[in-house]
């Protein structure tokens, strides 16, 4: 069983979470491990109506966010890597500059220290210098930034559609492959 950890915070987009969290389950073979920050649970409340002892019914394993003696704040917890979806502005700031305060931003010092994926999904607009350099530092240090940005070459129908492909493509660059949820572009044909 591979184990993935998906850290939520007080960004809007709390779907993205849910809806990795349900493909991950439906797909088997994942042990998700779930943290949530305080915003992270109002957004989901907000967002999706859900409280969160209800929603933590999606992960397998769910931390608290000041628990720094959980399991996947330790190197020696082997894991495919960690997901933030959606993240904070504090998060990515807290990220890109050591500060292990709580579980996500200390969860994912460590598995960057381990050199594994690290993704985030940034929920800002519009940025400014300060964003964007603390993007870059977490780059540089081998993280990935994904914004949940939808593409609309696929054509997609609906609201759904645009969530799976964003979803979709968020689990392949953590090195998770899901068919069905998006379709990779394939190029245009002159005729």
């Amino acid at each position: 069983m591979k184990r993935l950890i998906i850290g939520m915070t007080g960004a809007t987009g709390a779907i993205y979470g849910k809806r990795i969290l349900e493909v991950l389950r439906e797909a088997g073979g994942f042990e998700t491990h779930l943290v949530v920050s305080a915003a992270g649970a109002l957004n989901i409340h907000h967002e999706l109506g859900l409280k969160k002892a209800e929603f933590s019914k999606l992960a397998d394993k769910v931390h608290r966010i000041d628990d720094i003696a959980a399991t996947i704040a330790s190197g020696g917890f082997r894991t495919e890597g960690m997901i933030i979806v959606p993240c904070s502005m504090k998060t990515l700031a807290a990220i890109a500059h050591g500060f292990g305060d709580n579980l996500i931003s200390r969860a994912a010092d460590v598995v960057l220290k381990e050199r594994r994926r690290l993704v985030i999904v940034p929920r800002e607009a519009p940025l400014h210098l300060v964003h964007i350099r603390n993007m870059g530092i977490v780059t540089e240090m081998g993280g990935i930034i994904y914004p949940p940005l939808p593409a609309f070459y696929g054509g997609p129908k609906s609201l759904e559609a645009i969530i799976d492909e964003t979803v979709g493509r968020v689990l392949s660059v953590a090195g998770i492959e899901v068919s069905g949820l998006y379709t990779p572009w394939n190029g245009i044909s002159d005729t």
